[in-house]
């Protein structure tokens, strides 16, 4: 299966936003470990987000990050945030598979 994990990714500071995608870095480990292919929709965006200077860079990351979520099959969600939420609304419409925080 591939499975989004989801969680909080926007902080008050740099180190915080660190610390969210590491803990969202953890968890697809987890996912891959089980046998199944994790998704993160921010890893997907961040880079292309930063060749895009002239664009709003939260509108790239969010564009990017829920159409690769529409692709996968399940959602793990870890933490939530506004953007964890809209993720967990896309794949339960599309499958219905939701995961809780208990990943290990």
């Amino acid at each position: 299966m591939l499975i989004v994990v989801a969680g909080p990714y926007n902080a008050n500071t740099d180190e915080e936003k660190a610390r969210n995608l590491q803990a969202m870095n953890i968890a697809a480990a987890a996912v891959y470990k089980k046998g199944h292919i994790p998704v993160i929709g921010v890893n997907a965006s961040l880079y292309v987000a930063d060749e895009l200077p002239e664009f709003d860079r939260r509108q790239v990351i969010s564009d990017i990050s829920f159409a690769v979520i529409e692709r996968c099959d399940a959602i793990l969600v870890i933490g939530s945030s506004p953007g964890a939420n809209h993720e967990r609304k896309i794949i339960e419409g599309i499958t219905g598979v939701f995961f809780s925080k208990r990943y290990s």
